[in-house]
């Protein structure tokens, strides 16, 4: 079956050139953003009943945007400033330019994993001896802390935020050819909002083995799977599926 209608499960990118919509142009399809979760930030005085002192902690695991934006959110709340010397540990590139919003970037202590908790391990244990707080969202994959526990660091892992599940009532009449999904919540709030969904023609992507396997529990069908040797990004993979589909 041809492909002419897409939904992803996430905001609409603010950069023109996103390879969303060089899709859009190279294959005359038309792509739809909405977000089937969103995040809404923890208040300070909650992260105080959990008896969190910031002033305890000389590292910072950032595995998010949506940490850093927080953590300092937090830090302002409770008036903390944030000592220049303090280390951050980030999952990506992305994420440690990211930090520029709130730091001088050249003047701080930042090291940078590949895109996995794993691939970061070895900046960790060269400094094992630090004290590492992980702001994070209330929905923590349990391979990252597996993977935090073997160091044998102090660390301590608290919400920032929290994971929420959008209303897309609005959409219950709508169909399209392709959902488009990167997390386990992005699958739960597909059946909060449409508990009788049934999959028929509909194909669905998904973004990383924590979303595939939310999504095989459900049996449901995953007609495109990334990352991949061959397909590193979503957009990669729904090219050539699209490319293979429309020749038909």
């Amino acid at each position: 079956m041809k492909v002419k209608t897409i939904l992803v499960s996430q905001p609409q990118p603010k950069a023109e050139n996103s390879p969303y919509f060089n899709l859009v142009d190279k294959l005359k399809v038309k792509i739809d953003f909405r977000p089937f979760i969103h995040v809404e930030g923890v208040y300070a005085k909650d992260i105080r009943k959990e008896k969190v002192d910031l002033n305890d902690y000389t590292a910072i695991i950032l595995t998010s945007r949506n940490a850093v934006d927080h953590y300092f959110r937090i830090a302002e709340e409770m008036r903390f400033k944030v000592p220049d010397d303090m280390k951050y540990f980030c999952l990506s590139e992305a994420i440690a330019f990211y930090l520029q919003k709130y730091v001088v970037y050249r003047k701080r202590r930042i090291y940078v994993g590949k895109r996995t908790v794993a691939e970061l391990t070895p900046m960790v244990k060269k400094h094992k001896d630090e004290k590492f707080l992980f702001p994070t969202t209330d929905k923590v994959a349990p391979e990252i802390t597996e993977v935090l526990d073997q160091l044998n660091i102090q660390y301590r892992l608290t919400t920032f935020y929290r994971t929420v599940i959008s209303d897309l009532s609005d959409l219950s009449d709508v169909s399209y050819d392709i959902l488009v999904f990167f997390s386990p919540s992005g699958i739960e709030s597909l059946f909060h909002n449409f508990p009788d969904f049934e999959q028929k023609k509909t194909r669905l992507a998904v973004y990383g083995s924590t979303t595939l396997r939310a999504l095989e529990e459900r049996g449901l069908r995953a007609d495109i799977v990334t990352p991949s040797p061959e397909n590193p990004s979503m957009t990669m993979a729904l090219e050539k599926y699209i490319l293979e589909a429309n020749k038909r």
